[in-house]
């Protein structure tokens, strides 16, 4: 096929390009189905980023080390910012003030979390009873944890220079356990106790003398 144009008077024939067909495209599941958990990924992540912001909140930690017993002062806690998870159950800052004043049922260590389950309003001390600090052997602990509520017995053992005599003459005494801490590094167990005023000089005398052993009667 030619098309004729005029320069002039003289006709000039000139080739003529075929029409350009073209081809669409397929477009292949794959990819396609690719693209779409990447945009349903992309959304999750998101989400999980809002979500993680919006469960950061300030909430009550330990400032200083606190004892068994002690009464919660202001300067003893501060307020810090932590990104909420599971399994975590911290008092909000904004209840500082219903927490001082309430005692520590356990040791408080500094730098942790302050939770409702380490504070108690009652006396860890019963009407007649002192504390006592008595500290054993790992080997000496009659349970691989010792928690606050625990009945125990302490039961004298024979001198040394007593030749293993008949423990019939033994005496037992009954304490409560307030709080056991572990000693960094060292193989010893500092169990807080709650016994009678009359037992505490016996009890004193013989763990100077070693001569305590510690039965577990009832666990809390």
């Amino acid at each position: 096929m030619s098309v004729a144009t005029r320069n002039g008077n003289t006709p000039v024939d000139a080739p003529v390009a075929p029409p350009r067909v073209v081809r669409q495209r397929r477009v292949r599941p794959g990819l396609l189905g690719l693209a779409v958990l990447l945009i349903a990924l992309g959304g999750l992540g998101s989400a999980f980023a809002v979500t993680s912001v919006r469960a950061t909140g300030s909430y009550l930690a330990v400032a200083r080390a606190v004892e068994v017993g002690s009464v919660l002062r202001a300067d003893d806690l501060i307020s810090v910012q932590v990104a909420g998870g599971q399994g975590l159950e911290p008092v909000p800052a904004s209840r500082l003030a219903d927490v001082i004043g309430m005692r520590a049922a356990v040791s408080l260590a500094p730098g942790s979390l302050l939770t409702m389950a380490q504070l108690t309003d009652e006396p860890l001390l019963g009407p007649g009873q002192q504390q006592l600090a008595l500290g054993l052997r790992a080997a000496q602990v009659p349970a691989p944890k010792l928690r606050p509520g625990d009945q125990i017995l302490l039961v004298s053992t024979p001198s040394n220079d007593s030749g293993g005599g008949s423990s019939s003459g033994a005496t037992r005494f009954t304490a409560t356990v307030t709080d056991a801490v572990s000693t960094d590094g060292r193989d010893e167990v500092v169990v807080y106790l709650a016994l009678a005023v009359r037992d505490v000089p016996a009890v004193v005398a013989l763990a100077a003398q070693d001569r305590i052993a510690v039965v577990l009667t009832k666990a809390a």
